[in-house]
């Protein structure tokens, strides 16, 4: 039987940190800038956990990949 392939678009917008939680980016920094104020832009570069919710089914997504 073949490896289960992981999901590559879920790979490629989430990491696991080294205690195994699950990070993503957040949404709204890429366009239309301007009329965001400097201190939202600055918070939305950071990174933010997944919801505990949303990880187990990401987990099982991601297989051993992430």
């Amino acid at each position: 039987m073949p490896k289960q392939k992981s999901h590559r678009g879920a790979a490629k917008r989430v990491r696991r940190t080294a205690t195994g939680k699950l990070m993503r980016s957040h949404a709204y920094h890429s366009h239309i800038l301007s009329k965001k104020s400097r201190k939202r832009k600055r918070r939305l570069r950071s990174g933010a956990e997944v919801a505990h919710s949303d990880a187990k089914v990401l987990r099982h997504m991601l297989g051993r990949a992430v």
